[in-house]
């Protein structure tokens, strides 16, 4: 058995566990993922895979931040982005819209992808939890495990060709790490062979506008591994 023919039976298992975590039970009719696994799926086969995930999102209660909700926010962008942003959570305005990252945070986001010459609609974007957590606290523990299996069907449908965790939440929730953010940033780490890039939250750059160099210093990390460097 080839490395490369392994590689795809772990990555259609794992793939198969999340979507199993996120309620879905069997893959939807069509779908060839058992055969060539994730990284060769069509754009077709990977909206036939995530729109019974969103769906099962949509209504999902498995956890506290359904009881407090407006919407579940489950994405923006696009099933075939080779960068996929992962934030923590929704805010008020995310909250409120039932999109990720519309708020200030948000537009922050948008300049520093519009500064990488790309466009929004051309990356992914999501979070670690799909409810707004009260206040716009943290997300708890179990509120991150609720939410894990639709984040992770989510990456491995896609297989970006790097992912950017915003903030250390989205870290430590990929990473299963406690490890500060001074460890994580400027490196290129892994998440189930995907480069991951760790760099701060858009939120903590409106507090902290001196970081914003930081950023754009792990955006170039990211423009190198897109560029195949």
């Amino acid at each position: 058995m080839s490395q490369e023919f392994s590689d795809l039976v772990k990555e259609t298992k794992t793939l198969l566990k999340s979507l199993q975590a996120s309620g879905i039970k069997e893959l939807p009719a069509g779908s060839s993922i058992a055969e060539s696994g994730t990284s060769s799926l069509s754009l077709a086969e990977k909206e036939k895979i995530i729109a019974p995930i969103r769906a099962e999102a949509l209504k999902c209660v498995k956890c506290k931040l359904c009881k407090t909700r407006k919407s579940v926010v489950f994405s923006d962008g696009s099933l075939e982005a080779d960068l996929v942003f992962v934030g923590e959570g929704p805010g008020r305005d995310e909250d409120k819209q039932g999109v990720p990252f519309v708020g200030r945070a948000g537009e922050l986001l948008t300049k520093i992808i519009e500064a990488m010459k790309l466009k929004r609609e051309e990356v992914y974007i999501c979070n670690v939890v799909k409810c707004r957590p009260p206040e716009n606290r943290p997300p708890e523990p179990d509120e991150i495990a609720a939410c894990s299996g639709y984040l992770q069907a989510q990456l491995l449908t896609i297989r970006p060709k790097v992912i950017c965790a915003l903030g250390r939440t989205a870290a430590s929730a990929l990473l299963e790490t406690e490890a500060p953010m001074s460890a994580l940033r400027g490196k290129t780490l892994e998440w189930k062979g995907i480069p991951l890039i760790v760099t701060y939250h858009p939120a903590y750059l409106l507090r902290n506008p001196a970081a914003k160099k930081d950023v754009w210093a792990d955006m170039q990390i990211v423009l190198r591994i897109l560029a195949g460097k």
